[in-house]
Order: structure tokens, then C-alpha cells, then sequence
């Protein structure tokens, strides 16, 4: 038995249409849009690589206005080129992270492989070793609040590499056998 609203028909729909366009993941059952899973279909999201980029995308504001204020206490006290390099790196992992962000809610829910490898790719290969000179390079000015906010930064970044890597290991092997076995389906699908 349908639950009765006192919406029209009209409006109902309406509003249906518009939640539909506004969360892509909606899989309510009175959405056009909505995601069917077969019954032998597993899950290949991970729970843990989850948790760590919902709570660091919680966490990304927070760094970023400590690092600027930090930047900005002690940019006069450094050197012409390290001005220039604590810039860019401080530019260069803003716009990776919410790129890498996104990147991982995409790639993880959706199941998407080569989103979640370029996930991967940006963590690893461009957040890692910048933070990393950021934290161990002796001729920065280290602040005590910017070396907390960054280890606590860096323990995020490795732990969302560890939990990516075995996510994407893990839906690479599904599709991998999900190949395999498509080849031996007849041309009906059965």
C-alpha cells in the first residue's frame, strides 16, 4: 500500500525531477534516474576510502585557511625563492585536492576505474611529494600549527593511497572476471 501525500501528482513529480537533477546518486525507486542492481551484483565501493575522503573533504577548508594564514605570517621572513616555492606548492595542492576530491567520490561510488586511478595517480604523485617537502625541508619556517595541520594532512593522504589502492585492486580483478565471463555468454545474453 502507497504511503498517501498531500502533494498533487503535478508537484510531486516536479519536485522528483528536480532532487533527480540535483543528486546524481538518488536511488529512490520514483526516479527516472534510478540505479538497479541485479541480485548476484556486489559492491564494489569501499567503505574506508569513503570515511577518509568524506571527513577530509570536512578537513580541506580548515587546512587551507590555516596554511594561508601561516603563509601570510611568515612570507616576509623568507627567502625570494622559497616565497616562490611555498606559493606554488600551496596553490598546486589547493587545486589538486579538490580535483583528487572529486576524483574519489566519483571514482569509488560510481565504481569507476580510471577515475579512481587518476585518484591514485594525483595522491601519489603530486599531493605526497609536495606535502612531504613541505614538512621536511629544513629552510622553511615551520610553524607549530602548520606542522600539526599537515601531519594530520599527511595521515590522510596515506591512509586514502592505502584504502585506494586496494579499492581499485579489488574492482580491476571484478571486471577482469566480468570479462572473462561475458565471453562465454551466448549472442541473447543468457
Amino acid at each position: 500500500m502507497a504511503l498517501h501525500t498531500p502533494l498533487p501528482p503535478n508537484v510531486r513529480k516536479g519536485l522528483t525531477n528536480f532532487s533527480g537533477s540535483l543528486f546524481i546518486n538518488n536511488k529512490t525507486g520514483d526516479c527516472a534516474a534510478a540505479q538497479t542492481y541485479h541480485p548476484g551484483h556486489e559492491v564494489l565501493s569501499s567503505l574506508p576510502l569513503q570515511m577518509l575522503l568524506y571527513f577530509n573533504v570536512f578537513y580541506f577548508p580548515f587546512w587551507c585557511l590555516s596554511e594561508g594564514l601561516m603563509l601570510e605570517l611568515k612570507y616576509s621572513l623568507l627567502l625570494l625563492y622559497y616565497k616562490f616555492l611555498l606559493v606554488a606548492a600551496f596553490l598546486t595542492l589547493t587545486l589538486a585536492e579538490g580535483l583528487r576530491l572529486y576524483l574519489g567520490y566519483i571514482g569509488n561510488l560510481q565504481e569507476k576505474v580510471p577515475e579512481l586511478a587518476g585518484f591514485l595517480l594525483l595522491s601519489f604523485l603530486i599531493q605526497l611529494p609536495t606535502l612531504l617537502f613541505i614538512l621536511t625541508d629544513e629552510h622553511i619556517i615551520r610553524l607549530p600549527l602548520e606542522t600539526a595541520v599537515h601531519i594530520i594532512y599527511l595521515m590522510f593522504l596515506l591512509s586514502e593511497i592505502a584504502a585506494a589502492f586496494f579499492a581499485l585492486k579489488a574492482m580491476t580483478k571484478h571486471l577482469t572476471r566480468q570479462f572473462y565471463l561475458r565471453q562465454f555468454e551466448g549472442p541473447d545474453g543468457l
